[in-house]
């Protein structure tokens, strides 16, 4: 996985491509932004997490009377988000005061075969190499993951690719509750209250995601064209080997 501050202005261009995988929680969306960041090169998550306001600062819902980590208006610092992106796209450089927490949760291992990942490496590295001959252009890839990620135009309209990620309530529900909870950046341990998920996490993500579904159908519609480009995937019915499959063909296109 590469480093955007590796690159030397000085002697080339820079090219960032940022690429959005969104979804719901537990959808699967870190899991493949961290196979396709072995896959291409010169890649960085960037975990929209990372953007949670401090955690005194999270709101408290006002029926349930528990900090809302959900809502799509407290649960992320916009303005700090949509900067941090223009800055990367900018300079192709992670701000240095940007600092991940993504390494305290729980990671699960979900295998990728082995042979599919070095065809896409090898796939990238042949077309970067001869883009770059080309061009002047080094590319660098940032893989923005978030399950807030297209509520706000300003963090989508960064975007040069959009995926989402679609999987059903009872799965997602269940993959949650058997997470032991999440490390915010302070580093204490946030765990769900009783009834966490159905009183707060899944209204919110409706309610986050209704707007970029035909009908407002967030579980079965197709794409309403709000977000542009947006590639929907039903990632329950393919494999990690489909899904990281189907999301290199779209990238090897957006180049």
């Amino acid at each position: 996985m590469g480093d955007f501050s590796r690159n030397d202005p000085a002697q080339r261009s820079t090219r960032v491509i940022l690429v959005g995988i969104g979804g719901a929680t537990c959808s699967g969306k870190t899991t493949l932004a961290k196979h396709l960041a072995l896959i291409l090169p010169n890649s960085v998550i960037i975990h929209q997490d990372d953007f949670a306001p401090p955690q005194e600062q999270v709101p408290i819902h006002p029926v349930y009377n528990v900090q809302d980590w959900d809502a799509p208006t407290g649960a992320i610092q916009w303005p700090r988000m949509v900067e941090s992106l223009k800055e990367v796209k900018r300079t192709g450089v992670i701000p240095p005061e940007h600092i991940s927490h993504d390494h305290l949760n729980e990671q699960k291992d979900v295998h990728l075969d082995n042979d599919i990942r070095l065809k896409w490496s090898r796939c990238f590295e042949e077309k970067q190499r001869n883009l770059e001959q080309e061009t002047g252009d080094n590319i660098v890839w940032g893989l923005v993951d978030g399950f807030l990620l297209y509520w706000h135009p300003g963090v989508y309209e960064q975007l040069d690719a959009r995926i989402f990620l679609r999987v059903p309530e009872e799965i997602l529900k269940h993959r949650r509750y058997e997470r032991h909870g999440y490390h915010t950046a302070e580093g204490s341990l946030w765990r769900d209250p009783s009834n966490y998920w159905e009183q707060i996490v899944w209204p919110a993500y409706l309610e986050a995601n209704r707007g970029i579904f035909a009908g407002e159908d967030v579980e079965h519609g197709s794409p309403s064209g709000r977000v542009p480009g947006l590639v929907l995937i039903d990632a329950i019915e393919a494999s990690m080997e489909v899904l990281v499959q189907r999301c290199c063909e779209l990238l090897k296109e957006t180049l």
